[in-house]
């Protein structure tokens, strides 16, 4: 893989999908016989959540869109990006009331030009907050009290208040500070503790944090660029992390040759079945 991203597993499908965005492949993995399927998308494509009436729901480039996990085909569901973009989509994911969410991030990365949209049940998208340079890592604590979400270049991640059964976003503030040295936060998920598992790009490790902000421990990986995770397998005990080959030196690369592969990894800790698309 190029950049691995936005891993989910298919409660209904048995089966791991994640994105390759520079590739702009949508992947499946056959658990039972470790067999791959690969489809070439219409444009990059930043993340994807399953839907409860079939396929999965995206956030390719500059739309959200269905596709059929038989053909690979997209259509496009809603274009709330302006053209052409100066941001483009990134990180996404289903909240437990059947909306997808996905934020944007600046092409450049550097501006904070990027924003968090939401598309409801109905199909209508709308801006829910801006501001961010890179958005990503997108997930809520266990009572949907809460939405977590990243902006990877301030090297932080947010805790929003969140209204569940309006859709709407209070007040936030900073979850966890990064330090330089631990690279930048990514993909994230909560597992059945309420605990958050935060990817570190250029950090080559996986963080576990508290509710409360403060690390509860750290898994290292042979790996600079663990990108997201999310857990699966029949028992929700499987943690699956996507990782990035991308941009990566010829020596870093010496170093860690499985950059751009997909891991799973037993850690004893269940996480929680990810919510469908309900529109």
């Amino acid at each position: 893989m190029l950049l691995g991203e936005s891993p989910l597993w298919h409660p209904e499908q048995k089966c791991l999908y994640w994105v390759d965005i520079v590739a702009a492949t949508l992947n499946r993995l056959n658990i039972n016989n470790k067999s791959v399927k690969k489809f070439k998308m219409p444009s990059q494509i930043g993340s994807i959540g399953w839907r409860a009436k079939g396929g999965l729901i995206a956030a390719l480039s500059d739309r959200f869109a269905s596709i059929d996990t038989e053909t690979g085909m997209a259509q496009t569901l809603a274009l709330p990006l302006k053209k052409p973009p100066q941001d483009m989509f990134n990180d996404g994911k289903c909240d437990r009331q059947g909306r997808f969410w996905a934020a944007t991030k600046d092409i450049a990365e550097e501006s904070p030009v990027g924003s968090l949209y939401c598309l409801d049940v109905e199909g209508k998208a709308m801006e829910m907050a801006n501001g961010f340079t890179v958005g990503n890592g997108i997930a809520w604590n266990l009572d949907n009290s809460r939405m977590y979400i990243c902006d990877s270049p301030a090297r932080q991640i947010y805790e929003y208040e969140f209204d569940p059964i309006k859709g709407q976003l209070g007040a936030f503030q900073v979850f966890a500070q990064i330090s330089p040295s631990a690279g930048f936060p990514d993909g994230l998920t909560v597992d059945s503790e309420g605990y958050i598992w935060s990817c570190h790009w250029d950090g080559w490790q996986i963080t576990r944090y508290k509710p409360t902000g403060e690390i509860d421990s750290v898994i290292p990986m042979p790996i600079p660029r663990p990108t997201s995770c999310c857990f699966g397998g029949e028992d929700l005990k499987t943690l699956y992390v996507t990782s990035a080959s991308v941009g990566l030196s010829a020596s870093i690369l010496a170093d860690a040759p499985q950059s751009g592969q997909l891991f799973a990894l037993e850690i004893g800790v269940k996480g929680v079945p990810e919510p469908a698309y309900l529109g």
